[in-house]
């Protein structure tokens, strides 16, 4: 206990000192962190996602309260049938305990996770390659539209940037300072990473290839035993965070199992098996990734920054390596490279569509590789310098304009409680179904604040009558023309059986439907 308080003071020392020594950077550095809170967390109950997927979550985590009951999987995948490990669930407990049960506590936490990946990535690249390319990447990850809009919603991809780098940062530190104290962070940091989404398996060949540079290193110095110790160690916490989907595929005959091994087999569909298909690939990915993250969507600034850094990291690596005296290329660079190689070789391989948040485990890459280019270029001359400037505000602006404030609030949320609270004023306090007819939407959005306010919502089961109530809910998020409750094939409103409409509300563009059976 004394160890761990003499630990905290001397790092509050060394945090005093530093803010004495570099008081510009802090102050600069404090401003970005502002300017990057303030697009987090203002008003971030209008402009959270709050549908069918984040109210399923509140739900799920508010029964480990109201029912202690810890779920042993976590959300299913998008693609192949898949679930996630619970982490992100329990990670969201408390928030959600904190703000009352509001959905709000775990957009909050996600927010303020996305702050602190904003000053990861800032020290980071600080540490790697200099104080300037520190700040620059810090500058355009805090101001990125894709990286603010996955920052200001609860959902288990949105945690993935921090933990992918925080994963790197623990083999570095292994790595190169030779600390195998983080070998169990690493084991964590892994956890968290896959569990938020499966595609962060792409950073494991890097960590390998890296490990295996510092099993070399112990080797050398006769501690490979204290390595391969502490690497046990860490192996056995990511297992543990890992236990509850094995204990859940256990209970469930392999499920989870059976479908990540019918996606694999099933690779003509997801996958492609060719390399070079993967290769030729590689240069759209790339183009995506950075229109994706550091161009604001905008195509042209996306062409420019893929070969900016595309041209940039090869002069500094030919630059890097003829002028060191063992013609050896900084090792940083080899990390954070490979780190981008496998994920564009991955990517190349996967045939489906790619969607922003699959690049979580590649977010911080490209801001780090910009800051990079970018101070590079600040350092030389004139000219060079002029062109760093103009490139450096370009982006500003380009991802400024496409900032997600300068368009209207979603008010997800504040819809799904009012359409909640009117169907709970017109249901008489008794048992009712409860159907969603939308394009991307279901149920469990507004399920959460019924169940929360005291509603009691049946699941519709045509072979369980006792599941069948005398009243169907009806919410429509489609167009007027568009909703017949009546006839909706929804498994929701089929199974209730023949229905009349009895009455009908408007909140908010949704049309409420109370529908009651046919005499």
């Amino acid at each position: 206990m004394e160890e761990t308080a003499m630990g905290i003071r001397n790092t509050f020392r060394k945090i005093k000192s530093w803010i004495k020594n570099n008081p510009t950077e802090f102050w600069i550095l404090a401003a970005i962190l502002l300017v990057g809170a303030f697009f987090r967390i203002f008003k971030i109950d209008q402009y959270m996602t709050f549908l069918g997927d984040e109210g399923r979550d509140v739900i799920l985590v508010r029964r480990i309260f109201t029912e202690l009951h810890p779920p042993l999987i976590g959300p299913g995948t998008s693609v192949g049938g898949m679930y996630l490990g619970p982490l992100y669930y329990y990670l969201m407990a408390i928030p959600l305990l904190i703000a009352g049960f509001s959905p709000v506590g775990p957009a909050v936490m996600v927010a303020l996770l996305g702050v602190t990946t904003i000053a990861f990535i800032w020290w980071i690249t600080r540490l790697w390659f200099g104080k300037l390319a520190g700040i620059i990447a810090a500058t355009l990850y805090a101001i990125s539209p894709t990286a603010i809009i996955f920052s200001h919603s609860s959902w288990n991809p949105n945690i993935m940037p921090f933990f992918a780098l925080l994963s790197m940062y623990s083999i570095w530190k292994v790595w190169s300072q030779e600390n195998t104290n983080w070998l169990p962070i690493l084991g964590i940091s892994l956890a968290f990473t896959l569990q938020s989404h499966y595609l962060g398996l792409l950073i494991i060949p890097t960590l390998i290839i890296f490990w295996l540079l510092a099993l070399k290193k112990f080797r050398k110095k006769k501690l490979s035993k204290l390595f391969i110790k502490k690497s046990v160690f860490g192996l056995a916490c990511f297992l543990v965070l890992m236990s509850p989907l094995l204990i859940f595929d256990f209970r469930h005959d392999f499920m989870n199992v059976k479908a990540i091994n019918k996606f694999i087999v099933e690779r003509q569909t997801n996958f492609s098996s060719s390399p070079g298909i993967a290769v030729s690939q590689m240069p759209e990915i790339f183009n995506l990734i950075n229109k994706s993250l550091v161009a604001g969507k905008n195509s042209i600034a996306a062409v420019i920054s893929s070969i900016t850094i595309a041209v940039g990291m090869l002069y500094l690596l030919i630059k890097n390596y003829t002028r060191q005296k063992n013609f050896k290329i900084k090792g940083e660079y080899w990390l954070v490279l490979s780190w981008l190689i496998f994920g564009l070789v991955g990517l190349g391989l996967y045939k489906q569509s790619i969607y922003d948040h699959y690049l979580g485990f590649l977010f911080p890459v490209p801001f780090i590789l910009m800051g990079v280019i970018i101070s590079q270029l600040l350092s030389k001359n004139f000219i060079l310098k002029i062109i760093g400037v103009a490139f450096l505000i370009y982006l500003i602006v380009i991802n400024l304009n496409g900032n997600p404030f300068r368009k209207e609030p979603n008010n997800l949320m504040r819809r799904s409680k009012n359409v909640s609270r009117l169907v709970l004023n017109n249901v008489d306090g008794k048992p009712f179904n409860l159907a969603v007819i939308a394009k991307n939407n279901y149920e469990d959005g507004y399920r959460y604040f019924l169940e929360l306010w005291g509603g009691e919502v049946l699941h519709a089961d045509r072979w369980d009558p006792s599941t069948i109530s005398d009243q169907l809910i009806v919410i429509c998020e489609e167009e007027l023309a568009k909703c017949d409750p009546t006839h909706s094939p929804k498994a929701e409103v089929a199974n209730f059986g023949m229905t009349k409409i009895s009455n009908q509300w408007e909140v908010e563009g949704v049309i409420i439907y109370k529908l009651a059976h046919t005499q």
